[in-house]
């Protein structure tokens, strides 16, 4: 081999353990060779593609997803520049990467000290995100690790130097390069002195990478992790078929998990990397199915826990609605002919059972729900008609919304999430009921007594036509007192207030004409015993207008046949006869009198023998 040249990585794994010795030592005595400051070797791009592949298994192996991170290595300003870019759905965490880079850094082998600028990006991003400066501190006994310092004394990258360069040769594969010095603004490093940069990464390579590339899993030693996928992947059906609970699937998922990790981590030059990759595949797509089976077991199993917990709300229902649904949709999707159909049928047939229960139970809580919103929306309708209330009708209208309101919340039961709220409403609108109820009972007697009022009138009106005047004033009088009896506060007060008046006036006529009849009455009495004897004397009719009597014939024949058959032993009789008549007569004077009432009095024959008038 030339001095200055050094194998590639493929070549040391070629040459076996034995020539890799030999290579290294042969190595080291080129890079001892031309350690002369005036020398100086072109930088060659493979140099920096080897240290890029260093770089990159160090992140494959100690950074989550970092299969999926790329390594440039390039030279600018006198500077090595290293980027490392990942895709935008990876969670890069930069410290993590900064560390183990720095740390990569230190295990390479030389002497000196020098400044490293590494710095992150996104692909397809033409800037980084982020940089970090560091002093790398390598091949010192009982040194000092690598430390980031942007103004620590600055030293040559041990073993490397570069020659002039435009900025296509370096970065020819990082074409944006230029971006980095406008980014972060980079302090330029004094020049390197001249080492040759090709023989010191090839004996980094060798010492280095070398070493390391071999040791990996399923380079140069059996690869166990083969072997057990192999055997996982035999038996894969076989367990899964015989999975019974969660727990057991959920172990079997480990497996796999375990197995897929380890083949992820078989690296690419290994001669076995191909197997690896399809066992991967099957393994990854089985690993799949178990995982869909278990995610939706372990919904199942949340959901199973809150149906033990009591909903609040109707919410906390459609959540649980929803888990089962979760549990139950990708079961549904398990064929008779996948592994897992036994399991996934027996769990099915219970979570369609279980949702089947909650929707049952979210269209009652939504009918309970319903009905709550309902009552809280007639409520309001029924508080707005109570202000407008302008009548018994309106009020009583009030009265029945709120009984309708107070009887659809008492109904809610007490296994309903919205309970606890109706009962509350209960408690505001039960009040409001009873203080409508006793509005509209108030508003009903004050409706009541003017009614009665108006009837009790209506009935006095009818005594006055049949002349039954005592009648007629009690009712009038009884009607003016139901009006007086309605309160101010009521709906029928003013109506009540207009019938006052006329009904006093009417109770006042009443009452003359009460007293009128009363004399009337009296008169007739007295007239009764006036014209009543031994024989009918007179008859009479009495009004409001006067007093006729008319002397009957059989009491005018018997004066007559007394005054012509006197009693010859008794001369005293004759006068008795005549004296009668002036008595009679000054009787019905009297009577007149009592009544002021005129009198005219008839004989039998129609003529008028006497008369009073309301003078005497």
């Amino acid at each position: 081999m030339k001095s200055g040249t050094k194998p590639t990585p493929h070549l040391v794994l070629q040459i076996g353990v034995g020539s890799l010795l030999y290579t290294l030592e042969d190595s080291k005595n080129n890079i001892e060779n031309q350690r002369d400051p005036c020398m100086k070797v072109e930088v060659q791009q493979e140099d920096l593609q080897l240290l890029a592949t260093i770089l990159q298994e160090h992140l494959r192996a100690e950074v989550l997803s970092g299969e999926l991170f790329q390594v440039k290595c390039a030279v600018k300003n006198d500077q090595l520049m290293i980027l490392v870019e990942h895709p935008l759905s990876v969670t890069t965490h930069t410290q993590q990467v900064f560390a183990v880079l720095e740390e990569a850094l230190e295990s390479l082998p030389g002497c000196k000290n020098q400044r490293v600028e590494i710095f992150l990006r996104i692909i397809s991003e033409k800037l980084p995100y982020t940089k970090h400066s560091v002093i790398v501190r390598v091949g010192e006994e009982g040194g000092e690790g690598g430390e980031s310092a942007e103004s620590a004394e600055i030293f040559p990258l041990p073993s490397i130097v570069y020659s002039p360069y435009t900025e296509e040769e370096a970065f020819d594969q990082m074409v944006d390069a230029e971006d980095f010095s406008y980014v972060t603004t980079l302090k330029r490093s004094p020049k390197i002195n001249p080492i040759i940069l090709g023989v010191a990464l090839s004996g980094i390579g060798l010492l280095g990478i070398g070493a390391y590339l071999l040791t990996r899993s399923c380079v140069m030693s059996e690869c166990k992790e083969i072997l057990t996928a192999t055997e996982l992947q035999k038996s894969s059906q076989q367990l899964t078929r015989n999975a019974r609970s969660e727990e057991e699937l959920a172990k079997l998922h480990t497996q796999f998990k375990t197995a897929t990790t380890d083949l992820k981590n078989i690296p690419g030059w290994s001669p076995r990397h191909q197997e690896a990759e399809q066992l991967l595949l099957n393994l990854s797509g089985q690993s799949e199915k178990i995982k869909l089976v278990l995610n939706a077991l372990q919904s199942a199993s949340l959901a199973e826990l809150k149906t033990e917990t009591p909903v609040n709300n109707i919410q906390q229902l459609h959540k649980k609605q929803q888990l089962w649904r979760e549990a139950i949709a990708p079961l549904e999707g398990i064929n008779p002919q996948n592994e897992l159909y036994g399991l996934v049928q027996g769990k099915l047939s219970l979570y369609r059972l279980r949702l089947q229960t909650v929707n049952q139970q979210l269209l009652n809580e939504e009918k309970w729900s319903k009905k709550l919103a309902d009552s809280k929306s007639v409520a309001k309708v029924a508080a707005t008609w109570e202000t407008k209330a302008k009548s018994l009708k309106d009020l009583q209208r009030v009265q029945s919304t709120w009984q309708v309101v107070v009887n659809a919340l008492r109904i809610i039961p007490q296994t309903s999430p919205e309970y606890e709220q109706a009962q509350n409403l209960l408690v505001d609108y039960k009040l409001k009921l009873a203080t409508a109820r006793d509005r509209a009972t108030f508003e009903q007697l004050a409706a009541k007594s003017y009614q009665q009022a108006i009837n009790t009138a209506n009935q006095a009106k009818r005594y006055e036509q049949q002349n039954q005047w005592q009648a007629a004033r009690a009712n009038w009088s009884l009607a003016l007192n139901t009006l007086k009896q309605i309160q101010a506060e009521s709906f029928s007060y003013s109506q009540a207030q207009l019938l006052i008046e006329p009904y006093t006036n009417a109770f006042n006529q009443a009452e003359q004409q009460a007293q009128v009849a009363v004399y009337l009455q009296q008169t007739r009495t007295d007239l009764v015993k006036t014209c009543t004897s031994r024989i009918r004397i007179c008859t009479f009719t009495v009004n409001n207008k006067g007093i006729i009597v008319k002397i009957t014939a059989e009491y005018q024949k018997a004066v007559q046949n007394s005054l012509a058959n006197p009693n010859p032993q008794d001369p005293s009789s004759f006068t008795g006869i005549s004296n009668h008549l002036q008595v009679l007569q000054s009787a019905l004077s009297a009577i007149s009198e009592n009544a002021n009432l005129p009198l005219i009095v008839y004989d039998a024959q129609g003529q008028v023998v006497h008369t009073r008038s309301h003078q005497g």
